[in-house]
């Protein structure tokens, strides 16, 4: 199945797709992203709820070689072991993941499918099922594994796209999102993230070294490491991982670095200059 033309998104993409949809689910999944045998059969229990309008999996990179594929490696272990369990457990998954995700074709539709007037369209989304008051799932059995970017200029488009997705999305729905009490606590939290500790990450804790002439300031970038490892080798050790999990660890906090620097320049952007990312460009 073709567009008669390109539609300059994947939004465009699969919105142009749903209108020949015929069954009752529609299963988005991106053509880079393998799932498991058993992840479709994992997601579908989560629609014996008519208020549930889409459900997603745990994600894991499908190649963990480049020190790009490991910082999103581990980043995704914490993520998806951490975060986004908390999220279940109070019912509102920040998002639905555009990479593999299940929706009841009926409310797709009424929602208009995917949107293109943000970067990130499986958060626009999530957030507009939330705003018409559906539930969304997450199934942490439920696998799936996208080819993450292996190189910086990959990644580089991809942090681009994500970070003035995010933005976007908060200047988009921020209304409603005030209005959904978890989900406005996780998205305060996911914009102090990417503004306030994003600046003192990248500026304070280098000022602070220089101006007290101490080094051992600069252990702050990495002060909170232990936090991190306890959901990251929870997530690693029932798939028998953890070595790979270890070794990998110092390029989260290098992807992370990168990431402040792309959220902070977004958030520039977006809200400051009023320079609005338009075109979408795929990260790898």
């Amino acid at each position: 199945m073709r567009p008669p033309a390109n539609t300059g998104s994947k939004a465009g993409a699969q919105t142009f797709a749903l209108r020949y949809v015929r069954t009752p689910l529609t299963i988005a999944v991106d053509s880079d992203t393998v799932v498991a045998v058993d992840a479709i059969e994992r997601l579908l229990p989560a629609f014996a709820q008519s208020r549930v309008a889409a459900a997603c999996g745990f994600v894991l990179p499908q190649r963990v070689r480049s020190v790009w594929e490991r910082g999103r490696y581990v980043e995704y272990l914490f993520a998806f072991t951490f975060y986004k369990q908390v999220q279940e457990y109070y019912g509102k998954p920040l998002i639905s993941s555009g990479c593999f995700s299940m929706y009841r074709t009926a409310i797709l539709r009424a929602q208009g499918g995917w949107s293109n007037r943000t970067m990130a369209e499986d958060m626009d989304l999530t957030w507009s099922l939330y705003r018409a008051g559906y539930e969304v799932r997450f199934v942490p059995k439920a696998v799936c594994y996208p080819i993450e970017p292996r190189t910086f200029r990959f990644m580089r488009t991809q942090l681009q796209r994500w970070s003035h997705g995010f933005v976007q999305n908060v200047k988009l729905h921020w209304r409603d999102v005030l209005a959904v009490p978890y989900l406005r606590s996780a998205v305060a939290v996911a914009f102090w993230d990417a503004t306030v500790a994003a600046a003192l990450y990248l500026v304070a804790l280098p000022v602070l070294a220089l101006v007290l002439a101490s080094p051992w300031v600069l252990l702050g970038y990495v002060i909170d490491a232990p936090a991190v490892l306890v959901p990251v080798l929870a997530g690693a050790a029932p798939r028998r991982e953890v070595g790979r999990a270890l070794a990998s660890v110092p390029a989260f906090f290098l992807l992370r670095t990168v990431n402040a620097v792309f959220f902070l320049r977004a958030v520039c952007a977006e809200l400051l200059l009023g320079r609005p990312l338009r075109h979408y460009k795929k990260g790898h």
